[in-house]
């Protein structure tokens, strides 16, 4: 049989059949079963069950090795998964993110590491852009709330094509777009002009005429504590002093990036970095009003449609609002239920599985 020492944990047919006999012939030559047994090195549980599944005609081969766990996935649950894909892939481009779409989308709710599975099972691949290094972060004013609207991010960014050059304002807490402007030109005005948009359009101007009656601007060696900290690199439309001056009477502080260091504005610069990857189409405008237009929409389904993983797989809106943590509280929720659901699902459908083979 080819065998030494104990009986590996798997045989083929006919080596089962041929310990079958050996224990045979020492049972009608005196020896006991568990003498048998325990001289071949092979346990007597196993041999009875040989020997019961050959009574019943149910032969010795072994089927192949796993099959299916009581939470496994139902095949409605495998093919949802895929249409997810199908739908969402060029947005969400990555498994991590379709997992957490699934339940955004109240369809499924399963595990990153089995949408991979799924996907790969299927030989679906996404087609990701190559991720950015990560960035060492700097140390916060004390007195800098982490919550939406207390740190906003800025930065500029340039279109070749239209020869226009786009100042964009983001929370860096939410990741909500906040605000943008798009012009010809690339000055303090742009800066100013957004952020006039952004406090208008966010309702911070009533906090700012609270903390600033008088209109006196904000003086950094005080003690009084600003509305906002804005955060940027070191470029000369965002250093300049009519820059400073005016947030210092929005009483917004100021606080810049290292110089030859973009990966201190990691924020805005992953913003930047996935509009373009995402939407190439906007490197080919030339008319400046069109990629206006254009712009507004991608800010919208930026803030609205795309779930960002730096907010736990939210959208910027709903972290804006304060309903990120309810929405990843029903995630974790929804997968405890779809595991309860897999698991009655395959105790009523019951199929061979690992206990039942040798």
């Amino acid at each position: 049989m080819g065998l030494s020492g104990r009986v590996p944990r798997r045989v083929d047919a006919a080596t089962k059949q041929a310990l079958i006999g050996l224990v045979d012939s020492a049972e009608a030559g005196g020896w006991s079963t568990r003498a048998a047994c325990r001289y071949l090195e092979l346990s007597q549980r196993r041999l009875e069950r040989w020997r019961r599944r050959v009574a019943d005609g149910a032969g010795l081969d072994d089927e192949s090795p796993g099959g299916n766990p009581v939470h496994g996935l139902t095949p409605a649950e495998e093919d949802e998964i895929v249409a997810v894909f199908n739908e969402w892939a060029d947005i969400d481009r990555s498994h991590r993110k379709l997992a957490h779409r699934g339940s955004w989308l109240g369809r499924f709710w399963v595990d990153p590491s089995t949408v991979r599975r799924v996907l790969e099972r299927r030989d679906l691949r996404f087609r990701a852009p190559k991720r950015e290094g990560r960035s060492p972060k700097r140390e916060w004013p004390d007195w800098a709330e982490r919550a939406p609207n207390r740190i906003w991010i800025y930065d500029t960014t340039h279109w070749g094509r239209a020869g226009a050059a786009t100042t964009v304002i983001s929370d860096v807490i939410s990741r909500k777009w906040i605000a943008d402007l798009t012009s010809a030109d690339e000055t303090s005005t742009e800066v100013q002009a957004v952020f006039a948009r952004a406090l208008r359009d966010e309702g911070i101007e009533e906090r700012i005429e609270a903390a600033n009656p008088d209109g006196v601007a904000w003086d950094p060696d005080s003690d009084d504590i600003p509305v906002l900290l804005a955060m940027s690199d070191n470029g000369p439309q965002m250093s300049s002093g009519s820059t400073r001056e005016f947030l210092a009477l929005c009483w917004i502080a100021t606080h810049f990036g290292r110089p030859g260091t973009p990966t201190d504005q990691a924020w805005i610069e992953s913003l930047f970095g996935h509009l373009k990857v995402e939407q190439p189409h906007l490197e080919l405008i030339e008319d400046i009003d069109v990629l206006r237009a254009e712009l507004a929409i991608q800010r919208e389904h930026y803030n609205t449609v795309r779930l960002h993983a730096g907010i736990g797989y939210v959208t910027p809106d709903q972290e804006h609002r304060g309903e990120g943590e309810a929405i990843r509280a029903a995630r974790r929720d929804g997968l405890t239920r779809a595991r309860a659901a897999r698991i009655a699902y395959h105790r009523t459908n019951r199929t061979r599985g690992p206990a039942d083979a040798d």
